[in-house]
């Protein structure tokens, strides 16, 4: 299963260019370059979606779990069969490391369809027994025709995060992939037609978020909203859908913090502390982008992570000794090197990287840069409140546990937190007073699927994740039976 060099929409288990006609450039990151075309769709291809998944859903929310249960596994095993092509294709379209693509992304990506492919055959409702009297019985049935919207970092992962519940609960689906990596999802689109995915179930457009994205958000008929991507993105698709009273769960922007206390293991600390730093260029939402050290430790811990960094491979994604990639974009990487230069403006020392990295030959003009460590900040600078999403880490000491929870709650996001400790009772204490929809413990992305996901304040609205995205995407009913 190889890419294509135009993409094309995926409407009613047909490959189809947009209505208009027309595409735009799809930009390889790490060479700089156009590789491949991406159809510029709008309401015109939401509403020919819209169509075929109402003329879908009769018969697919009333299809056994068990054969939807074999249709998403087929989906499944079909993307672990390609593992290469897809993982290739990520990583050409991402900027990432081939490697990472290979081991994490798409991995996780069959993981999905396997995850709630197998969960809908638990999914169970309740009953209320009222003595002598009725008994009450909840069904949770699926909503209709739904919207999932994802974002380019992780693109087939978290397309498939959003969709494989969607589906599995009995609802159709118009997805949407990011437009600056739409790839994985068109092979998608190709695997779901070989597993035998009934037409209209699933409609995959691509273009821009303003075109195609807010038309999904807007039609009345599609009635729910699932969404990751920045907070202020998220706000607009509230001031939309919100009015329109339509289920939301928006997955949205951190500022995370690593607390990193005198009595960690050090060593375990330190190794998890830079991936939890740097994993995919900082591109990941759960990075600890603010790390708090405490001051016993903290000399010994700079010198040691500006060491560390300063040994990171950035270079050819398709290298076995590459750590970090490309950036995205050429647009994404002027954003993360004004934050950098804003930090020393803001009064910060940049102790390593920041600078781009000169490649030669085919990747001479592609998105390259080195990781940065900052020291010197205050909390409260926009450096340390402001997401930059890109390989930047802040670091600063403190001294009480009081001190550490106020920098850690001082930003207006609560999506993760890790702390580092060998004192359980000061784990527990701490973990329940950081403002975070996840807080881990002595590790760092350490999931289990069957656990809620999301975060507080300005990072979203809402759970995904195990038997939380099942009831997102059905509607309960309480169905009440008077005995005679």
């Amino acid at each position: 299963m190889t890419p294509d060099k135009y993409i094309k929409n995926y409407i009613d288990g047909a490959l189809l260019p947009a209505a208009s006609g027309e595409y735009f450039d799809n930009f390889n990151p790490a060479v700089g370059k156009v590789y491949s075309h991406i159809p510029d769709s709008d309401e015109r291809d939401v509403q020919q979606a819209l169509e075929a998944a109402e003329r879908a859903f009769p018969e697919w929310s009333k299809t056994e779990p068990s054969t939807r249960f074999r249709i998403l596994t087929r989906i499944a095993d079909i993307i672990e069969q390609n593992l290469d092509d897809f993982a290739r294709a990520e990583s050409i379209d991402s900027g990432k490391p081939f490697a990472m693509a290979r081991s994490v992304d798409i991995p996780r990506a069959h993981q999905n369809l396997r995850f709630f492919a197998t969960a809908i055959l638990h999914f169970s409702s309740e009953s209320h027994p009222m003595q002598n009297e009725a008994i009450n019985y909840t069904l949770r049935q699926p909503i209709g025709v739904v919207g999932c919207i994802s974002p380019w970092n992780l693109p087939l992962y978290l397309f498939t995060w959003k969709i494989a519940p969607a589906l599995a609960a009995g609802n159709c689906v118009i997805g949407k992939p990011s437009e600056m990596t739409p790839m994985t999802a068109y092979m998608l689109s190709k695997a779901c037609s070989e597993a035998g995915l009934p037409a209209g179930v699933l409609n995959i457009l691509h273009g821009h978020g303003a075109k195609v994205g807010q038309a999904i958000v807007e039609h009345p008929k599609i009635k729910a909203i699932s969404f990751t991507g920045g907070t202020n993105t998220g706000k607009k698709i509230i001031s939309t859908a919100g009015p329109m009273f339509k289920k939301l769960s928006l997955e949205l922007g951190g500022k995370n913090p690593n607390i990193i206390f005198a009595d960690c293991d050090f060593d375990e600390m330190m190794m998890t502390t830079l991936r939890s730093s740097f994993s995919n260029n900082g591109q990941i939402c759960l990075c600890g982008s603010r790390i708090y050290v405490e001051r016993p430790i903290y000399e010994k811990f700079k010198e040691e992570l500006v060491k560390r960094t300063q040994f990171i491979k950035v270079g050819d994604p398709f290298s076995a000794v590459t750590d970090l990639g490309a950036l995205v974009s050429e647009q994404h990487m002027k954003k993360v090197m004004s934050y950098i230069s804003l930090a020393e403006v803001e009064g910060g020392t940049v102790l390593c990287g920041g600078t781009p990295v000169e490649m030669k030959g085919e990747y001479s003009e592609g998105y390259f840069l080195r990781p940065a460590v900052i020291e010197g900040l205050p909390h409260t600078c926009r450096t340390n409140q402001e997401e930059i999403f890109g390989p930047v880490v802040t670091i600063a000491p403190f001294d009480t546990e009081e001190e550490v929870i106020e920098y850690a709650n001082s930003t207006q996001f609560g999506l993760a937190a890790t702390v580092w400790t060998k004192d359980i009772s000061k784990a527990n204490r701490v973990a329940e007073k950081i403002e975070s929809g996840i807080v881990w413990v002595n590790c760092w992305m350490v999931r289990d699927l069957r656990t809620p996901f999301g975060g507080v304040k300005s990072s979203g609205v809402g759970r995904e994740g195990g038997l939380e995205a099942l009831r997102f995407f059905t509607e309960q009913k309480n169905v009440c039976i008077k005995y005679s």
